[in-house]
């Protein structure tokens, strides 16, 4: 069975700086027609930046949308035609002020696919070495470390409930105990 649905048109509702809001009428698998409102977005990374003591880089940053505090992984948007890998490394130094020596790929979601249609880019980073951070113009966040463990007994009490940093310490948890 196709699922795909087919745009028929589509409407700029918003443009923002990096985020644009639309409106597409859309041909359905039948046959019928509906509407389709969603954000395109240019994607991120999500960095697990894993220090040579084991712990792992964490920031705790306030997020306005929900307007509260969150402890999340380094993370940020991809610049347009910039490779995903160069935008973690960008984005480690700073907003963290390390470099890796290591960088690997682990996986890719899509964390909103019913109104968005970002892409999020995890990596992990290896051989770090403290630089100085670089903060972007307005980004105020703390950076401090956390073991693995107690990133996961984060999770567990809902003191960490980013999804993009749930999902980037399940991987990582899985791919140091299965896959090394």
């Amino acid at each position: 069975m196709d699922l795909t649905e087919k745009q028929i048109n589509s409407a700029l509702m918003y443009e923002g700086n990096f985020i644009q809001v639309r409106k597409d009428s859309v041909r359905l698998p039948d046959g019928s027609t509906s509407t389709r409102e969603y954000i395109t977005h240019p994607g991120a990374v999500a960095i697990l930046a894993l220090l040579d003591n084991g712990n792992l880089v964490m920031e705790r940053q306030y997020r306005y949308p929900p307007k509260r505090e969150f402890i999340e992984l380094p993370a940020g948007k991809i610049d347009h035609g910039e490779d995903t890998l160069i935008t973690a490394q960008r984005e480690l130094l700073e907003e963290t002020g390390y470099v890796a020596r290591e960088w690997l790929h682990l996986t890719s979601a899509w964390p909103c696919i019913g109104y968005a249609d970002e892409r999020m880019e995890y990596y992990l980073a290896r051989g770090l070495t403290q630089q100085g951070r670089q903060l972007d113009e307005g980004e105020f966040l703390e950076v401090f470390e956390l073991s693995l463990a107690d990133a996961l007994d984060g999770i567990r009490s809902g003191k960490i409930n980013d999804s993009k940093t749930i999902v980037g310490l399940l991987w990582l948890d899985k791919y140091l105990r299965d896959w090394l």
